[in-house]
């Protein structure tokens, strides 16, 4: 007798017992799963296990997912420094063209160029970091004094800078740098919350 017929005949008998038929890995290789998600190249793991439904960081007990103005501050105060830089680097080379138009392409005329370009960019710098470091100053301490971050916090540190800023000019220069600086910080607090707004106007429309 042949020794392999009892396996090949077990083999068959339990594929005929539930219905199928053999197949190899290389038949099933191209037949798609219905209703399962296919497994990575790479690794052989459900990609749905891999997704991240919850946030990736652990945050304490009460603290807010957003940075706060103190961890803005920081941000705040070096990107002015840097914008003041660059505008006062480039009203510095206008200025610079500007004088020495009369002079020619030489080392003077190159020396003092450079020179009004260090100037500028170095005062339009300190500048908008003076006032940016007030107004975070500001934010913070009403921040911590009001216990709750809002519009009347931005808006209050602004008009604070302003006055601040402009105190040397007197009671006018106090009222008008209040005044500048309430209107900016209003029209930043209503650029934040443009969104917001509008999508409250338009559900207003509806009903």
């Amino acid at each position: 007798m042949d020794n392999n017929a009892p396996q090949s005949g077990g083999k068959g008998g339990l594929g005929s017992l539930f219905g199928g038929s053999e197949y190899s890995n290389t038949e099933l290789a191209g037949v798609p799963l219905t209703g399962m998600s296919p497994l990575s190249p790479y690794l052989n793991v459900d990609p749905r296990y891999l997704v991240q439904d919850t946030d990736e960081f652990i945050l304490p007990t009460g603290a807010s997912k957003t940075r706060g103005r103190f961890e803005l501050a920081f941000f705040t105060i070096g990107g002015s420094c840097i914008t003041g830089a660059a505008f006062g680097t480039v009203n510095g080379l206008r200025m610079g063209l500007k004088e020495t138009r009369e002079m020619g392409w030489a080392k003077p005329r190159n020396v003092q160029i450079l020179n009004m370009v260090t100037r500028q960019g170095a005062s339009w710098a300190n500048t908008l970091g003076s006032v940016a470091l007030l107004y975070s100053i500001f934010g913070v301490a009403i921040e911590k004094a009001r216990g709750a971050e809002d519009d009347i916090n931005t808006m209050a540190a602004g008009t604070l800078t302003g006055m601040l800023f402009k105190s040397t000019g007197g009671l006018k220069g106090v009222a008008r740098g209040g005044l500048v600086g309430l209107a900016m910080s209003g029209a930043y607090a209503l650029y934040s919350n443009w969104d917001h707004i509008r999508g409250g106007s338009s559900s207003s429309s509806l009903y």
